[in-house]
């Protein structure tokens, strides 16, 4: 395919209506980045996802991208919301995985003795691992009440402090949501998945701030150097999952129903406004409601781990959330565009809103500096947190990437990385480790991503992102 580089840090590829790319094609990424990117299927999906219909705009790839299921996971793309198309594979499987950073007023000084004894308590406390359950008593009632009410129905029952909900995007609820059109079989793996980490990328870690990069913006976050924080990184488990394949299959008949070609059957979609599409939205909805308070529930038990540790409250340990990131997803937003406002769908897989300063839809407390975007790294490398900038808003819809990016399949991981060389290194690094599987952690390491420190410089050098910290582990707990 026909690239050119643009600049330092952007590639493209000019639409060509005889090849049926109707948009063009933007590769946020240095150059080896860019090259890496050749060696996968990562750039011909972009170029693919340009044949679909209704795209406004540009296909995206972050620097963090690589080849998924259809569409390339850091890839972001707007359909006009009248007269484009919903593709659940340029959404991905696991709806809503997300982040969320959870402050402390706690040192490393105050953490390091007790650390053991906290990550036993976090590990114990927040299942983690394929099929982990946490016994909630949720009820079939209760499942609806969060797939449709979000995670503000947990909070009422006293899983969070009543502010909890003004530090998530959407406010830890979007509308639209409808347990109607979930699956029996995806309702029943959601019922025991709530407040569980579940196993592959995600993770729990416990962090030090290290240094502060924008004073001004850290300030208005509340974050400091030498300050303990907590990510977590989970989605909607197998209820998102389940809906997902659910639709997937039932987008398939659409496609064969409607006589219509694609290039890649990965990609198949139905246009907004049919009954498939408001119904996939509906599931999907729901699956992001689910993941807000799956993390929400989360965050009590994290915060009970440390009253547990520390012998005080969570509030008088300081532990508010910062802020919780979707990158799973697809959201009808309004952007300006070519001088216009218009209204998209906009799709981003393993990508994450950065609305700069003065977006209704950022907290009051941030509106004045910017919307936090939580980037975490692999496993023993540090993570960081950015600010949303204006240059997002002009070109990539509101978006940035969300994290590393893997550089080797999970089986390449397994059989190059001995998990010994990992534990060993963490140990190097006076890092705590709880994980369920010694598997996990060669899946995991440290050399199966790309360096999240030049993946997040890719986005500050093209002006979608500030970088405002980079907070490093201490504590790591995986399934």
């Amino acid at each position: 395919m026909d690239f050119s580089q643009a600049d330092e840090v952007r590639f493209e590829l000019k639409k060509d209506t005889q090849s049926g790319r109707y948009a063009d094609v933007r590769v946020y990424a240095t150059k080896p980045m860019f090259e890496k990117m050749r060696q996968d299927t990562t750039l011909q999906q972009a170029a693919n996802a340009a044949t679909l219909p209704g795209i406004v705009g540009k296909v995206m790839v972050m620097p963090d991208g690589h080849q998924g299921y259809g569409f390339p996971v850091g890839g972001v793309v707007a359909f006009d919301a009248e007269d484009g198309i919903i593709s659940p594979g340029s959404i991905g499987f696991d709806i809503n995985c997300g982040v969320r950073l959870i402050k402390t007023d706690l040192t490393e000084k105050e953490v390091r003795p007790k650390l053991a004894h906290l990550m036993d308590r976090l590990f114990a406390n927040v299942p983690s691992g394929v099929g982990s359950k946490l016994k909630l008593g949720v009820t079939a009632s209760d499942l609806k009440k969060v797939a449709e009410e979000g995670a503000g129905h947990m909070i009422s029952k006293g899983f969070g402090f009543k502010d909890d909900i003004e530090r998530m995007e959407e406010n830890g609820t979007v509308m639209g949501a409808d347990i109607d059109k979930v699956s029996q079989m995806a309702r029943k793996r959601g019922l025991e998945a709530l407040g569980t980490l579940g196993a592959g990328n995600h993770f729990l870690e416990v962090q030090v701030i290290d240094r502060i990069f924008e004073q001004k913006v850290a300030k208005a976050y509340g974050l400091q150097e030498g300050q303990v924080v907590i990510m977590v990184h989970t989605g909607s488990r197998g209820f998102g999952h389940q809906i997902c394949s659910d639709y997937l299959k039932v987008l398939v008949e659409y496609q064969r129903k409607n006589n219509i070609k694609i290039v890649d059957p990965e990609l198949s979609y139905a246009a907004i406004g049919s009954k498939e599409a408001e119904d996939y939205l509906g599931a999907m909805n729901a699956a992001v409601n689910f993941a807000f308070t799956n993390r929400q529930i989360i965050t009590n038990s994290i915060r009970k781990s440390f009253e547990e540790t520390f012998s005080k409250g969570a509030d008088a340990l300081g532990m508010d959330i910062l802020y919780d990131v979707a990158h799973n997803i697809a959201k009808y937003e309004e952007h300006e565009y070519e001088g216009k406002n218009v209204n998209v769908y906009v799709h981003r897989k393993g990508a994450t809103r950065a609305f700069s300063k003065g977006r209704d839809e950022i907290p009051k407390v941030y509106r004045g500096v910017g919307q936090p975007v939580i980037i975490p790294g692999s496993m023993g490398t540090a993570s960081y947190v950015l600010c949303g900038k204006e240059g997002a808003m002009k070109e990539t819809f509101g978006s940035t990437c969300h994290g590393s990016g893997r550089l080797m399949s999970r089986h390449q991981a397994i059989r190059e990385i001995p998990a010994e060389k990992t534990f060993g290194d963490l140990e190097k690094k006076h890092i705590e480790i709880r994980v369920r599987t010694r598997k996990l952690i060669s899946e995991e390491a440290e050399w199966a991503y790309k360096n999240v420190d030049e993946v997040v410089k890719v986005v500050e050098m093209a002006g979608l992102s500030d970088i405002v910290s980079r907070n490093v582990p201490i504590g790591v707990a995986k399934g």
